[in-house]
């Protein structure tokens, strides 16, 4: 018979799913512990200008804002890490090919819309200050 409502997840999946993560976050902090402390290529970005997302809101208020100020280390070090985020939501949408797909696939929109706010931030903040509007 066929199950209108999808079986959740079950506690195996749960479980690799959590392993895959941590695994993704001990990575990443091995290979920012294992980087010299100033990098040239990050010496020679600035910061992030400010810069609004683009999910707004039912008052088309910003859901989600980039801080002017965020040095170019932990800028890429999100993006990173969204990025892979994106990497595994979307690794799991081929995986499981249920009825938990538009929850997954929203995720990794919105994952990567948020990645792409930080990159073009951290771009706006490199040009020279008279282009900037």
């Amino acid at each position: 018979m066929n199950n209108p409502v999808p079986d959740p997840p079950s506690q195996a999946t749960h479980r690799r799913i959590t392993a895959i993560l941590q695994q993704a976050n001990a990575d990443l902090l091995q290979v920012i512990n294992s980087q010299p402390k100033e990098p040239p290529l990050l010496r020679a970005l600035k910061e992030t200008a400010a810069r609004p997302g683009n999910l707004r809101d039912g008052r088309h208020r910003s859901l989600f804002d980039v801080k002017a100020g965020i040095n170019a280390e932990t800028t890429l070090n999100h993006v990173s890490l969204l990025l892979r985020c994106a990497e595994e939501v979307s690794d799991e949408i081929t995986e499981q090919g249920s009825g938990i797909e538009r929850g997954l696939i929203w995720s990794m929109v919105h994952s990567v819309e948020m990645a792409r706010a930080l990159v073009e931030a951290l771009l706006e903040g490199s040009q020279p200050a008279c282009t900037q509007a």
